[in-house]
């Protein structure tokens, strides 16, 4: 990698500059370890927190991307020459990288060499927070666990993002699929003539990452309290298992198992998704009695006069009866017709979008929800991914920077923690970053 690959190479100290040494930052600062290289933090709730990540395909980078739409610096830390198991895999993995991975900095360790484990001992001991994904056992075995860290930074909240919590299950592999088939979320997904399906995101690792952010930022707050780091351990199975919360109590209070609904609900009906006149799929779900009497008036039918449908529970009783009326009235409609004829009688109505109707969605354009970012690996040129959806009064969201490219900041982050240009040139040379 030459000078031009690295990002914001020329922010590198020389061996005689000031920070070549021991002139180096302390957690107790308050600072980043490399706060030109990442621009906009300022004025952000993490702003003053820098995260470790030490991830690979969704659950770990996403948990640190969260900290990092908060302000926070993430430092994304790879191997040298394989990199994150999705960099360059496939279109897929290429997508998935892209996104999860914005709004970091890319530095390169391999930390199966005592001179790699150093360069992250280094970087450990400027942090924060450390999030992790290995597979269970594996971070021990590398000498990177929490009680390997701990020592060099007493004060280190580090996240691990596992299969399971650990218990009868924790050596077990696990991915996503996984989690959502043993958590039963497979069990209501889908129809009940066909196989159990998975979603179709990762809603299992995704889940865990979010209760990993979440409770970081309680740990660092009570950190902040009380001086002492710990360890958080965040899994896909029980995350997967607190979504399905409500349909566990029902179970029990009910003695009764869901099937799988597609889109259906068994509270209401209709609610479920129907065939437009051009050949497209419109979920339409009115919720009460006056919204079933609106979407009847709206689409010029008397449905609700019938006495098999005019109550809630009269169609529930006859819920395939109604789901072919109402599948022959939508007929009767375009999509857009449809939809615009609900919205405006107040009736819960949506067209089904495909991925590229998404991407060109005109409330996201003007909510501003989705930045452009550079896809790094496989497909070329820029682009556009979610921001973080929520807002806030106190501060403005963090603008999206592009995914690093593998190794990116390696001599910038190294020259800010001290590292002077012999001593990064000799571990390039080594194969250590």
């Amino acid at each position: 990698m030459t000078d031009d690959d690295i990002r914001s190479a020329d922010s590198e100290p020389a061996a005689d500059e000031p920070g070549s040494g021991d002139d180096r930052r302390t957690l107790t600062d308050g600072g980043r370890v490399a706060p030109d290289l990442l621009p906009g933090a300022e004025g952000q709730p993490l702003s003053d927190v820098t995260v470790l990540e030490l991830g690979h395909i969704i659950a770990g980078p996403f948990c640190s991307m969260l900290l990092a739409d908060l302000g926070a610096e993430v430092i994304k830390v790879e191997h040298p020459e394989r990199g994150d198991a999705v960099r360059d895999s496939n279109p897929v993995g290429n997508s998935s990288f892209n996104y999860v991975n914005r709004n970091k900095l890319g530095v390169t360790a391999d930390l199966k060499t005592e001179e790699g484990r150093t360069v992250l001992r280094d970087l450990v001991e400027e942090a924060d927070v450390l999030v992790e994904n290995y597979a269970a056992g594996t971070a021990d075995r590398l000498g990177v666990g929490y009680d390997d860290l701990r020592v060099v930074n007493e004060e280190l909240i580090y996240c691990s993002i596992k299969g399971f919590n650990p218990g009868p299950y924790e050596q077990f592999p696990a991915l996503d699929p996984v989690a959502e088939a043993l958590s039963g979320m497979m069990s209501v997904t889908g129809h009940s003539d066909s196989p159990p399906v998975r979603s179709g995101t990762s809603v299992a690792d995704m889940a865990a990452s979010l209760y990993g952010a979440l409770t970081v930022l309680a740990a660092v707050r009570q950190r902040d309290a009380t001086g002492e780091g710990q360890h958080v351990t965040v899994p896909l199975f029980e995350s997967s298992v607190a979504l399905m919360g409500y349909w566990l109590a029902f179970t029990q209070a009910y003695d009764e198992v869901p099937e799988p609904m597609g889109a259906s609900h068994p509270s209401w009906a209709p609610y479920d998704v129907f065939r437009s006149a051009d050949d497209e799929w419109v979920f339409v779900g009115p919720s009460s009695d006056r919204q079933w009497r609106r979407f009847c008036e709206a689409l010029g039918v008397d449905l609700h006069e019938d006495d098999r449908f005019a109550a809630l529970d009269d169609r529930l009783d006859n819920r395939e009866a109604l789901k072919a009326e109402v599948q022959t009235v939508c007929a009767d409609y375009e999509a857009a017709d449809l939809v615009e004829r609900l919205q405006e009688a107040g009736v819960p109505v949506a067209p089904v979008n495909d991925t590229a109707d998404v991407c060109e969605d005109p409330h996201l354009d003007a909510t501003n929800a989705m930045s452009e970012v550079r896809a790094t690996e496989g497909e070329g040129g820029r682009v556009r991914v979610p921001r973080f959806p929520a807002r806030a009064t106190g501060f403005d969201r963090v603008e999206s920077t592009d995914p690093p490219a593998l190794g990116e900041d390696t001599d910038a982050v190294l020259g800010a923690l001290g590292y002077d240009r012999e001593r990064i040139r000799r571990l390039r040379e080594e194969g250590v970053v």
